[in-house]
């Protein structure tokens, strides 16, 4: 998997704003879970934890790391043929026989709706050729997230020898996953109609995850189950502008449960409404202006915190070292990236607020240009 990497200048301002939704006591339901957590999907915090940094068997909520690598992994609608040997596995299935034609996507859709271990095991041949070199790179990705209690051996979450994670864990890279719009997208249909076979024909994959139908507000994630993890879930579910994430493990009442914990951590979160800086500008060469005005689109995001507040946010303005004239107004010149705690919640584009044309006149001088380059830069490192 290849991730486009580039050299940015940044800075931070502080956040300050006014006013935030007190929030409503309430007590924590009885459940059976064996561990369970519930976090804001904005900043990560939690709001209600039960043995959540428990080491246990999570069955095919593995797919969701499953399902994010194949997305990030690119070329998602060329079509290719599975490997044959990968798709003979037990358990659930997409209904993939050998010689079938697909897409990642395809399977990125398996996997999430009928939970297909043939699509799991099929999408970690193409991407890493193997299994086992897929395991590595699922694992490389879950400590670059901080998952501290995850461990992965199959792609499908049928067990493996120390295969396992955490409901804190899980909730967090759940968090990861639906930062991707085509995840967010696939996990939260109760049906897809796809094109795939020996030659591809139409038909329909249905959801195992029966809360997106039960449940207000429900947007995700996936099930899982076996003889040893139990039944796993993993959710997410947005009301009102708050936006929260629930995992269970080994819970045999799970989907009473979510909802549940979804009635108590809608009440016991609250929202901050969060006025975005005003006063954003970047430096311009070869215009006649040497500063350019940027803005977002939005003044303001909502935030769903447990106990936060908005001393907790930085906003720190990412973009080129410069911008080059022309530049019309409305046109991307960075991004604001909103962070609770040095966690990221949002990064939203910024845009030129201004006209500013190229100056003939204005010959760059190359000594000057070079030292505020190397001044920029100082600054970017000594952050």
């Amino acid at each position: 998997m290849k991730r486009s990497v580039a050299v940015f200048i940044s800075f931070i301002i502080v956040g300050r704003a006014l006013g935030s939704i007190t929030a409503c006591g309430a007590e924590p339901p009885e459940i059976s879970a064996k561990a369970a957590v519930v976090i804001s999907a904005d900043t990560g915090e939690v709001i209600y934890a039960h043995n959540a940094a428990e080491k246990l068997p999570m069955a095919s909520t593995t797919k969701i790391m499953t399902t994010l690598l194949c997305l990030e992994s690119g070329g998602l609608y060329d079509e290719f043929t599975v490997d044959s040997e990968a798709i003979k596995v037990e358990g659930s299935s997409m209904g993939l026989r050998e010689g079938d034609t697909v897409t990642k996507y395809a399977l990125c859709c398996g996997m999430l709706l009928p939970s297909g271990n043939d699509a799991a095991n099929a999408a970690a041949v193409k991407i890493s050729g193997s299994i086992e070199k897929f395991a590595e790179l699922m694992n490389k990705r879950a400590r670059e997230m901080g998952l501290s209690k995850t461990y992965f051996v199959t792609p499908s979450g049928l067990e493996g020898e120390g295969h396992g994670s955490s409901a804190a864990d899980m909730a967090l890279l759940a968090r990861e996953a639906l930062k991707n719009d085509i995840f967010r997208e696939i996990c939260s249909q109760t049906s897809l109609k796809l094109r795939f076979g020996d030659p591809p024909y139409e038909r329909w994959l249905k959801n195992t995850n029966r809360l997106l139908t039960m449940c207000d507000g429900v947007y995700g994630v996936k099930t899982g189950f076996t003889d040893e993890a139990g039944r796993c879930l993993v959710s997410a579910c947005e009301r009102d502008g708050k936006d929260l994430i629930c995992v269970t493990l080994n819970d045999r009442n799970d989907w009473n449960d979510h909802m549940a914990l979804y009635d108590y951590g809608f009440q016991t979160a609250r929202t901050l409404e969060v006025p975005l800086p005003a006063d954003i500008s970047a430096d311009i060469v070869g215009g006649s202006s040497e500063k350019l005005h940027l803005s977002a689109k939005e003044s303001t995001i909502s935030v769903t915190t447990a106990a936060g507040d908005i001393s907790d946010l930085e906003f720190t303005v990412i973009g080129q070292p410069f911008q080059y004239a022309p530049v019309s107004a409305g046109d991307e010149a960075g991004k604001l990236r909103i962070s609770f705690m040095g966690r990221e919640v949002r990064t939203v584009p910024l845009y030129a607020d201004e006209d500013i044309a190229f100056d003939n006149n204005k010959s760059a001088d190359r000594k000057g240009l070079f030292a505020k380059i190397k001044e920029k830069i100082w600054r970017f490192f000594s952050l």
